[in-house]
């Protein structure tokens, strides 16, 4: 319900195998350190596994986000023969009742099973699961059942793009969900986020990972027709920067107009504040799918959170009581 791409009919030009391995050819060629694959679902490609190898070969690092149902035995067994891969299991919920809610009836227990499978394999993998506000009280649930299996708990961040458009208003977490998030993410060191909560995290925190905004510095997306863009979560028209099956992904990457956008963007608003240098003004993605506008602040920032929460808090009505 949350996917950041929408749903609709498969594209009907995907890259082709050889055009993939074409890819990886350059990519490993321009030494990128890092390819992740996401979806939809990456294994449903009846290659996916071929090409995993294929990267393997080259020496690049790859990590696989997946909802778990396609895991077997077979596929684990495959898996644990690849170095330098890791997986991120999707799971939405430490129970049933909230996981199938937003990830379909029955998947809780199909993804318990991938688990097993992928953990008796020794594959590496951690539990990724998308803060919403189902599953908020589930955090330590989460953390503890990824114990289980020998992995750790990474928790994304839910971002209004493809699917998430239309279920924001009652998947995303409140306001109270994210300011009490901000301190149990600086209680629980080991629990993993990407970039994905820059904005609400510590200084200390804040030293393990990036500091702002990744998209066109150090990350970037292509999709599965080859259109580049600086951004997963921005695959909208407007920052289409190309296709590699037309430019050279690294002709893009250097020249680009979008990206060079991208890596120049200043939110002023944000000069200021206090949390500038932990922050650096958020998420462009949040702030385009929220405003339209990637030069205001990210609209989840724990700064502008708390003001929000003071002044809710100062337009509520005053009763008074009087005793006679």
């Amino acid at each position: 319900m949350h996917c950041l791409s929408d749903s609709g009919e498969p594209f009907a030009h995907e890259l082709t195998t050889q055009e993939c391995r074409d890819l990886v050819d350059h990519l490993a060629a321009i030494t990128v350190f890092q390819v992740n694959f996401g979806g939809g679902e990456p294994f449903l490609r009846e290659d996916f596994l071929d090409l995993l190898s294929y990267c393997n070969e080259k020496g690049l690092v790859t990590c696989v986000s997946t909802n778990g149902l396609l895991i077997d035995n077979r596929t684990a067994q495959r898996l644990s023969q690849l170095q330098r891969l890791y997986l991120q299991v999707s799971m939405d919920g430490a129970t049933a009742e909230i996981n199938d809610h937003i990830r379909g009836r029955g998947t809780f227990s199909m993804i318990l099973a991938a688990l097993d499978s992928l953990s008796r394999h020794g594959v590496c993998f951690s539990i990724n699961t998308v803060l919403t506000r189902l599953n908020f009280s589930q955090l330590d649930s989460l953390r503890a059942l990824a114990a289980d299996y020998g992995a750790e708990l990474r928790v994304s961040r839910f971002r209004p793009s493809g699917r998430g458009k239309s279920s924001r208003e009652y998947l995303g977490p409140t306001k109270d969900q994210l300011e009490f998030f901000a301190d149990w993410l600086n209680e629980h060191d080991l629990v993993r986020t990407g970039d994905s909560f820059f904005c609400l995290t510590s200084e200390r925190r804040r030293r393990k990972g990036l500091d702002m905004c990744g998209a066109a510095k150090m990350t970037c997306c292509i999709s599965p027709v080859g259109d580049v863009f600086p951004c997963a979560f921005l695959q909208e028209e407007p920052f289409l920067s190309g296709n590699i099956r037309n430019i050279p992904f690294k002709k893009l990457w250097d020249r680009s107009s979008i990206f060079s956008m991208m890596r120049e963007l200043e939110v002023k608003s944000c000069l200021t504040c206090l949390r500038f240098e932990e922050c650096r003004g958020g998420c462009p993605a949040m702030a385009y799918h929220i405003f339209h506008n990637i030069a205001l602040p990210d609209p989840e920032c724990l700064v502008n959170i708390k003001a929000a929460v003071a002044r809710m808090e100062e337009s509520e009505p005053r009763h008074c009581s009087f005793a006679l």
